[in-house]
């Protein structure tokens, strides 16, 4: 991108607000993916303003359990891991980690009476109880507080965070002096009860109505139609079953990489289009098959054609710094999807594991691999479900090491978000429309994109 004349002062200045009936407040979708989408991760990323898609391999009970969960959710607190007093040090352990605050509630009749941290549980024998290694709760308030107001009694206290409580006492949930101030930064993506917003994928094979329903009556915000090629018959069949349902929600199909693919999900009642095949770090399409196209290239044209007919795309794949944000919504997108890239963080549903070295990390996975396509297939005989395994195009184990300066999904959309708004600065734009507007973007050699990474300390 070639910077423009601003008259934008401040990053702050800008909305990411989107457009594209997704009722996000920043352009973030977080890709349907088993090892990445999951309920805490859904919860998070709403608070903050994006959309979790949950894969199509959950049965549709699963997830009208997981979109009632999220329903249920604070919009400022965080759900906390909650203990017994009488639980064990070792258990608090097992679940400290998938906070990426670190601490877990202590919770006797509803009631918060204690704080445990990994700190807390270090050295001590692993069958004590955390009654006898918990901390006092040291700053305690209503859960209708002022997120300011929290912030300067954590910071005051120097505590791990606040409790937030109802007017019973009982714990409704966390928020720590980070979270704080994002709950001043961020507006959290709600529904018109104002509670946190959920979607949900489908696939194209099978009864696409009678899961469509399930999952509409399950009151997901959205519907995505889901599989790698998408301007096929079966796509535009099961847009039509779809569309027969009359939802209320958006509609997302995909995925395409040209305009003619993108008219054709659009008429047959697609409000958004899926663009991307073959840049997503678990992709290995364009090595196995020769099929793809160049991210960039697709949304720009995918989004245009979109536009002419009153409907909006989704870039979905390839994202690795936020540079990759920043050009999508340039070209035209509506909103990004990131798959891989938050697969690494305390949110993904996936077990916490260390290498070696102690580094820890958790486990992806395509959705084309052979291990997704096992999951995807397990109510089908051994015969079947041996012979599409011969078949994949992905890879079925990665590790995703966490970073350790930002470990938790919030810290990489700060960093996103900040990247983002500093590029609209650079465009002289306030708003998504006037982005793709102002934003002037050239073409650059192999040895001008080098220029602009950052060397290592010391070169």
């Amino acid at each position: 991108m070639v910077p423009r004349r601003s008259a934008v002062g401040s990053r702050y200045d800008v909305s990411l607000a989107t457009n594209d009936g997704a009722g996000t407040t920043v352009p973030l979708v977080v890709a349907n993916m088993t090892a990445i989408a999951g309920k805490r991760m859904a919860e998070t990323v709403a608070r903050r303003g994006g959309l979790v898609v949950i894969p199509q391999d959950i049965p549709a009970h699963v997830v009208a359990d997981v979109v009632t969960y999220v329903k249920q959710r604070h919009l400022v607190f965080e759900t906390p891991i909650q203990l017994r007093p009488d639980q064990t040090v070792s258990h608090a352990l097992s679940l400290i980690p998938k906070r990426s605050h670190g601490a877990a509630v202590v919770v006797s009749d509803g009631l918060p009476v204690g704080i445990v941290t990994g700190s807390d549980c270090a050295e001590v024998d692993r069958f004590a109880q955390v009654e006898q290694v918990m901390r006092p709760v040291e700053v305690e308030v209503a859960a209708t507080t002022d997120p300011r107001t929290v912030f300067d009694a954590v910071d005051a206290a120097r505590a791990p965070l606040a409790v937030g409580v109802d007017e019973d006492g009982s714990l409704v949930g966390v928020l720590t002096r980070t979270g704080a101030l994002r709950a001043t930064l961020y507006d959290p993506a709600v529904d018109a009860q104002g509670r946190l917003r959920i979607g949900a994928a489908i696939g194209v094979n099978g009864d696409v109505a009678g899961k469509a329903k399930l999952l509409l009556d399950a009151g997901v915000d959205l519907l995505v139609v889901d599989t790698a090629h998408g301007h096929q018959d079966r796509m535009l069949e099961a847009l039509a079953a779809v569309r027969g349902l009359d939802p209320a929600v958006p509609v997302v199909a995909g995925n395409v990489v040209d305009a003619d693919g993108t008219r054709a999900l659009v008429d047959a009642g697609a409000d958004i289009v899926k663009v991307g095949v073959g840049p997503g770090a678990m992709c290995t399409t364009r090595m196995m098959t020769g099929v793809g196209r160049p991210q960039f290239s697709a949304v720009l044209e995918c989004a245009a054609a979109a536009r002419e007919l009153g409907a909006q795309v989704w870039a979905d794949g390839g994202v690795r710094h936020p540079r990759d944000v920043a050009l999508a919504l340039a070209a035209g997108a509506g909103s990004v999807m990131i798959g891989s890239w938050f697969a690494g963080t305390h949110e993904s549903p996936g077990d916490l594991l260390e290498d070696a070295d102690g580094r820890p990390f958790k486990v992806s996975f395509g959705m084309a691999s052979a291990r997704a396509v096992a999951n995807r297939t397990g109510t089908e005989s051994a015969f079947d479900r041996a012979r599409k395994g011969l078949y994949e195009e992905g890879i079925s184990s990665y590790r995703m090491y966490l970073d350790p300066q930002r470990p938790g999904v919030e810290d990489l959309i700060d960093q996103v978000c900040a990247g983002v708004r500093s590029s609209f600065t650079y465009a002289g734009a306030t708003d998504l429309p006037s982005f793709h507007e102002r934003a002037v973007v050239g073409v650059q050699s192999a040895a001008g994109f080098h220029e602009g990474r950052p060397l290592p300390t010391g070169w």
